[in-house]
C-alpha cells in the first residue's frame, strides 16, 4: 500500500520524531492519520503506543459491509487478537509499507528492562508474526502482571460518548495514573521525539479510554522530564504536546457537503447510513474559529490530509470492523474543497473526511523559542 512520494504537512516537518498515543487500534486513524502519513513519507521516525486492544468494540457484519465477523463482537479476546492485525495494517498504509510506523501496547512495557530496548512481535495483516520496531529498534516486551483493557462506553449525546455502568476492574480508565504514564514515560525517554501528539484533554468526545489517554499522556511528559522520576533511560523535557481539535465550522460545513452530495445520499439509501446534524451540539475536539485564530502563529499546526489521502482511506478500510464505506472524493482533493471523502463507524452515521487536521500546540519556552527562530 502505497501513497503519493513525498507529502507533508502545511507546516514543515521537524527534523525529530513523532510518538502519536491512542486509546484503541482505528483511534490513530481517525484521529491522526495525515499526520502520521505526513511525517512518515517525509522520512521521520514515527511511533503509535496503543494503550488498549478495543477489546470491547462493536463490529460491523451487516450486507452492505459484509465482514463475517459478527462472531467477535462480546468475545473480548478473539476481538483483541482480530484487531491488533487491523492495526498492522493500518499502520502499513500509513506508513507505506510494513514496519515504517513503530507501534507498541502500553501494558507491554516492561519497567524492569532498564534500556527498554527489547523488540515485541505481533502480528502482521497477514497474521504471521513480526518485530515491530522503529529505527531506534525501540519496542517494549510484554508487562510481567497487567492487560490494559478497553472499559467501554455509552452515548449521553449525540457525538459523546461517556464511561459504561459495566466497566471492568482491569478497565485502562481504571487503571492508576502513574502506573500507566511510568510506562508511557519510558517510551517517551527510550524514542525521545519532538512532538507527542494525542487527544485533546476530554478525549476528543468523550470516551473515558480517550480521556484517561490524554491524562496518561500529560502525566508521561512531565515524568520523562523528571531526573527523580522512578522510570529507566535518561530524562527527556524536550517533546512538544499537540492535541487534535477541528475547527467548528469547518466541522459543520463537512457536515453539510455531506448531505449535499449525490454519491452520499445514494450510499446512505443503499446502506442504511444516517447523516449527521450540521447544527446540532458538537463533541469537545470541535473548537470555535476564534479560538484558533486567537492562538498564537506557533500554537495551532494545521496538516494538509489531501496529499496522503489515499494513505489515510486505506488505513480505514484496514479497520474493517470498526469502520465502513470509506470513499474518497478525488475531485474536492484537487478542487480544495472541505470535504475529502467520507465514512462511518458501527453506529452507522457519515462523518466527513476533512481538508485539514489541526492540532493545539503545548511546548516548553525553551522549545517555543526554538520555533519562533526557526532552527527545527
Amino acid at each position: 500500500m502505497t501513497g503519493p512520494a513525498a507529502p507533508a504537512p502545511e507546516q514543515p516537518v521537524p527534523d525529530g520524531g513523532l510518538l502519536a498515543v491512542h486509546a484503541h487500534p482505528d483511534d490513530e486513524t481517525l484521529a491522526t492519520g495525515a499526520l502520521l502519513a505526513s511525517w512518515a513519507a517525509a522520512g521521520r521516525p514515527v511511533a503509535v503506543v496503543t494503550c488498549t486492544r478495543g477489546e470491547r468494540g462493536e463490529v460491523i457484519d451487516t450486507p452492505s459491509h459484509p465482514t463475517g465477523l459478527a462472531r467477535l463482537e462480546g468475545d473480548g479476546p478473539a476481538l483483541a487478537a482480530h484487531r491488533e492485525t487491523e492495526l498492522a495494517a493500518a499502520l502499513a498504509a500509513l506508513g507505506g509499507g510494513p514496519g515504517v510506523v513503530g507501534q507498541v501496547f502500553l501494558d507491554a512495557v516492561d519497567l524492569s528492562d532498564a534500556h527498554v530496548t527489547g523488540v515485541r512481535p505481533v502480528p502482521d495483516a497477514a497474521g504471521e508474526s513480526r518485530a515491530v520496531s522503529d529505527v531506534r529498534r525501540t519496542g517494549m516486551r510484554p508487562g510481567p502482571d497487567r492487560r490494559f483493557e478497553d472499559s467501554g462506553m455509552a452515548w449521553v449525546a449525540p457525538g459523546v460518548a461517556g464511561p459504561a455502568d459495566d466497566a471492568p476492574a482491569t478497565a485502562f480508565a481504571r487503571v492508576p495514573l502513574d502506573d500507566a504514564a511510568a510506562r508511557l514515560a519510558a517510551v517517551v525517554r527510550a524514542r525521545r521525539p519532538d512532538v507527542v501528539v494525542t487527544y485533546e484533554e476530554q478525549g476528543g468526545y468523550g470516551h473515558p479510554d480517550h480521556v484517561r489517554t490524554h491524562d496518561v499522556t500529560v502525566r508521561a511528559l512531565a515524568l520523562a522530564a523528571d531526573p527523580d522520576a522512578p522510570v529507566p533511560g535518561e530524562p527527556w523535557g524536550d517533546a512538544e504536546l499537540w492535541r487534535a481539535v477541528t475547527p467548528s465550522a469547518a466541522l459543520r460545513a463537512g457536515r453539510r457537503a455531506l448531505a449535499a452530495a449525490p454519491a452520499v445520499q445514494d450510499l446512505a439509501a443503499r446502506a442504511g447510513l444516517t447523516f449527521p446534524d450540521p447544527d446540532e451540539p458538537l463533541p469537545p475536539l470541535a473548537r470555535h474559529d476564534a479560538e484558533l485564530r486567537d492562538a498564537g502563529p506557533h500554537d495551532v499546526v494545521r496538516v494538509d490530509v489531501a496529499p496522503v489521502l489515499d494513505r489515510v482511506l486505506a488505513a480505514m478500510r484496514a479497520h474493517a470492523t470498526q469502520v465502513q464505506h470509506a470513499t474518497g472524493a478525488p475531485e474536492a482533493a484537487q478542487s480544495g474543497a472541505d470535504l475529502l471523502g467520507w465514512y462511518a463507524l458501527s453506529n452507522a452515521v457519515l462523518a466527513p473526511v476533512p481538508a485539514h487536521e489541526v492540532y493545539l500546540v503545548s511546548s516548553s519556552p525553551q522549545r517555543r523559542a526554538s520555533r519562533r527562530a526557526g532552527r527545527r
